[in-house]
């Protein structure tokens, strides 16, 4: 930590950030998997309309970007890996939720608000990139959540459409 050991004003926001993490995992495990066709024929896109909720918690932390992990329930369970960058207004990052079926990689954007030990956050999250099932998967999520300053837990609750 900078500051002769004193925790930084983006560190201290570090909430929002797990949360934006969170919320995109959140929302990648929230999908619901499409029967598969038995017969051969061409293969259409699917699209899934879901919703998801991530409960994350720290693991490292570099000055103000904070890596986190765990569990995302869902039409899409998983474990969930999240790095965030936390500034003073705004909290961005990069998360992934390994499934069954393959991985889910999305960024995420998100605004603080509120002060105190719980913040809650709002956003979205663009789901950019997957592996086996989803490795076309695209989309747009709304993104929300809360952060406990304290412990830096990370709840993260996503809704969209995604297409795969």
């Amino acid at each position: 930590m900078r500051n002769g050991g004193r925790r930084s004003t983006a560190v201290a926001r570090m909430p929002v950030l797990f949360v934006l993490a969170l919320a995109s995992f959140t929302v990648a495990a929230s999908l619901p998997t499409a029967a598969l066709s038995s017969t051969p024929r061409a293969q259409s896109a699917r699209t899934v309309n879901g919703a998801d909720t991530a409960h994350l918690r720290l693991v490292h932390q570099r000055e103000e970007v904070l890596e986190e992990e765990g569990v995302a329930t869902g039409a899409l369970p998983g474990r969930m890996r999240a790095e965030l960058d936390v500034q003073a207004r705004s909290l961005s990052g990069r998360c992934t939720i390994y499934t069954s079926g393959g991985s889910i990689t999305g960024e995420g954007h998100a605004t603080p608000q509120g002060s105190g030990r719980f913040q809650s956050f709002h956003g979205t999250l663009l789901i950019t990139k997957g592996t086996g099932r989803y490795r076309d998967i695209r989309g747009r999520a709304g993104l929300y959540g809360t952060f406990d300053r304290r412990t830096y837990a990370l709840v993260v609750q996503t809704t969209g459409t995604l297409s795969y």
